[in-house]
């Protein structure tokens, strides 16, 4: 039976929906049409499309004890010998001492802010950090406070403010932005001062360090962080995440963090998809010297196109900020480049900030020089016109 869709909960929905499509912001599921030159995925070094990947995981799913399902959570029937043995491959490849697995980044950053900090503890995150880790704050009895984007005199000023436990948060790359925060500063900053310092390696696991073990071991600083959260939705071409730290931390997380304590374990598939990627990463740095080439090119090859700034700093993921903001008017310029062959996604609020609405251009290992200049071309023409 269909609930009544005049009732005053429904109309508050409805309007709503209404509203935000008015001002250009209401989301819609869409599915890119074949062909498209991919501007959009995440699927930094093209693990998602690896033959190489296929056939491994052809290989383990030969074998006729996999199963369908995990059947249950970690703690319940949910947990396997692989599953254990991914977590040690983790905890090697990232050089620390233990890793946890979860169902999703989101879940490690909701689980990891909502267990650690208690109350009278304090967090100091970044003002650009992503939803997940917000939503894990707010999730938790600590109190907060932001600081200015990637402004350690900021960040100073709130610590002044801080009780107990004190913990920062940053993303070693900046999901909106493409800019990378200053790790080698906060350490230096947070170690003398016997400060927490927690950050999100999403969009660096797999692209930098030597094999891909991410941007804090790029730097050496591994042994000045906390923990990080690497996932594995963006250039490991699968999905899930780990929090990755002392081994006290994960039987911390292992007793007290409720999405992973009440979460459905990951698939057998899943756990066989991230063994065999983890076995290829080592091998790819063709595919990163590629990517990081085009990420260098891309600020030369949209300097001379008139209405179109790219941000100041990116890297691999590069957000173009149009002269005639708006939301309706990214929204527009994103249909007319993805109807002339690139999937290049319009970013509006409350993703970003209000006034700060952008094109978001995601660079990948198969992506040529070719295709740039050929997206050049077609915002040269479209800001002509």
């Amino acid at each position: 039976m269909t609930p009544d869709s005049s009732s005053p909960l429904l109309t508050r929905l409805a309007q709503h929906l209404a509203q935000r499509a008015a001002e250009g912001t209401r989301r819609q599921l869409t599915v890119a049409p074949p062909g498209r030159v991919d501007f959009s995925s995440n699927d930094y070094l093209g693990l998602a499309r690896s033959g190489a990947l296929h056939a491994a995981l052809r290989q383990r799913l030969a074998d006729e004890n996999l199963l369908a399902g995990s059947t249950g959570s970690r703690l319940l029937t949910g947990n396997s010998v692989a599953t254990e043995a991914l977590e040690a491959q983790l905890a090697q490849f990232h050089r620390a001492e233990a890793a946890l697995l979860f169902n999703s980044g989101y879940s490690a950053n909701l689980g990891f802010f909502q267990a650690v900090p208690r109350r009278g503890d304090t967090i100091l995150y970044d003002a650009a950090s992503h939803a997940s880790v917000k939503d894990g704050i707010r999730s938790s009895f600590a109190t907060s406070y932001s600081f200015r984007h990637n402004d350690l005199q900021d960040l100073e000023k709130r610590l002044a403010r801080a009780t107990g436990e004190v913990f920062v948060a940053v993303e070693a790359l900046y999901s909106m932005d493409g800019d990378q925060a200053p790790l080698r500063e906060l350490a230096a900053f947070c170690q003398p001062r016997g400060l927490h310092l927690v950050v999100d390696e999403a969009h660096t696991n797999g692209i930098y360090g030597p094999l891909g073990e991410g941007l804090v071991v790029e730097l050496g600083l591994e042994n000045q962080v906390l923990a990080r959260i690497v996932t594995f939705g963006k250039a490991l071409g699968s999905q899930g995440a780990a929090v990755v730290g002392p081994a006290v931390l994960r039987e911390f997380l292992l007793n007290t963090s409720r999405p992973f304590m009440f979460t459905t374990a990951l698939a057998p598939l899943s756990i066989a998809t991230l063994q065999a990627a983890y076995d290829l990463l080592p091998a790819l740095q063709a595919e990163r010297r590629q990517l990081f080439h085009l990420s260098e090119l891309l600020h030369s090859k949209l300097a001379g196109v008139p209405g179109v700034r790219v941000g100041a700093g990116s890297h691999v993921i590069h957000p173009l900020f149009l002269a005639q903001a708006g939301p309706q008017r990214v929204r527009t310029v994103a249909a007319e480049v993805q109807l002339a062959g690139f999937d290049l996604r319009p970013i509006v609020a409350p993703t970003v900030p209000a006034g700060t609405e952008r094109l978001r251009l995601i660079l990948h290992s198969y992506n040529t020089e070719a295709e740039l200049d050929a997206l050049a071309a077609t915002l040269r023409t479209l800001s002509s016109s």
